[in-house]
């Protein structure tokens, strides 16, 4: 079968270490399922693999891909919760187990045409979401419903702040937000991505750092020291930023006095549980809340995606078909 492999790790150059190869289809485990991969979709998890960020060389090579949707071998429509982990070993939340792995980083991932993972890391995928919607959900999705509604636990009327409006993750905690009854602020950069968070349901997006016309109560932070300046003056006292990635880097001025005298909370966030994402499948389908798809690309231009990320080209979700499949929908 034909998967997307990192083979050497680089920051200055990631795609030199990404090959397209014929591999053999995975071995199964007892205890674990096979799924022929109809749809997934590309994260900045992939790209932090690839430029040797949190993924030691010596478990290189690895197939790439965090995400999945498609068919067990029973015929069944799958989503594939991406974090391996064991409930029991973190006091009923896998990712709170010390040795939990997200989907490719120790276990081959899903830019192939087939992906194993443990038998409980299948949900059922609903009838009236897509394969294409169903692979923006298991990494993107579940991150920025873990953040607003397990560790941040918004209600309806909540400010909430997203920083970096066109991520997946932020794209995602937009259009949750906003269906949740929160007032939503958004930032970038990018003139056309502010255009876009306020077609989410935004209630202004403003250029990254600029004064928000209120402070808000929780901030959604992934971009990190780039906006960490911003997202704490822009809390007011008592409020909440959750973290869960720091995409422009790791180590901002902590601005300790602040957080001391404001009392403001900073919570870390990473992945989701099985259940997170059983319950946000119920609220997308009570909602009508949809993911964001920028494009679709075939397996084998793999490159050309990595390159769009790489470039801030996306505004949403980039879907990948392993394969030409006549069941892709």
């Amino acid at each position: 079968m034909l998967a997307a492999i990192a083979i050497s790790q680089s920051a200055a150059d990631p795609l030199s270490g990404l090959v397209l190869r014929d591999v053999p289809e995975p071995d199964l485990k007892p205890g674990w399922s096979r799924v022929r991969v109809v749809a997934s979709s590309l994260n900045m998890h992939d790209l932090w693999t690839l430029r040797g960020v949190g993924h030691p060389p010596e478990r290189l090579p690895i197939v790439l891909g965090c995400d999945a949707a498609g068919y067990d071998e029973d015929g069944n429509e799958v989503i594939v919760h991406p974090v391996l982990g064991d409930p029991d070993a973190g006091r009923g939340d896998e990712t709170l187990d010390p040795n939990r792995a997200l989907l490719s980083e120790q276990h081959d991932g899903a830019f192939a045409e087939y992906v194993t993972v443990p038998t409980r890391n299948l949900v059922p995928k609903p009838a009236w979401l897509s394969f294409d919607e169903a692979a923006c959900l298991p990494v993107a999705w579940t991150t920025a419903y873990r953040m607003l509604f397990t560790q941040a636990r918004i209600t309806a009327g909540d400010r909430v702040l997203v920083q970096g409006a066109g991520g997946g993750v932020a794209s995602a905690a937009i259009k949750l937000a906003v269906a949740a009854g929160a007032v939503v602020y958004a930032t970038s950069r990018s003139e056309d991505k502010r255009a876009e968070a306020l077609t989410w349901g935004a209630r202004a997006a403003v250029p990254t750092g600029e004064r928000l016309p209120e402070k808000v109560d929780v901030v959604i932070e992934t971009v990190g020291e780039a906006t960490w300046s911003h997202s704490l003056k822009s809390l007011r006292p008592g409020g909440t930023v959750v973290i869960a990635g720091a995409t422009s880097g790791t180590n901002p001025p902590a601005d300790l006095g602040r957080v001391f005298y404001l009392q403001q909370r900073i919570l870390g966030s990473t992945g989701c549980t099985r259940a997170e994402l059983v319950a946000m499948l119920r609220m997308l389908d009570a909602t009508g809340v949809r993911p964001v798809i920028d494009r679709t690309l075939p397996l084998t231009d793999i490159h050309k995606g990595f390159q769009l990320m790489i470039d801030g080209g996306l505004t949403g979700k980039l879907v990948i078909h392993p394969s030409d499949s006549p069941s892709h929908r």
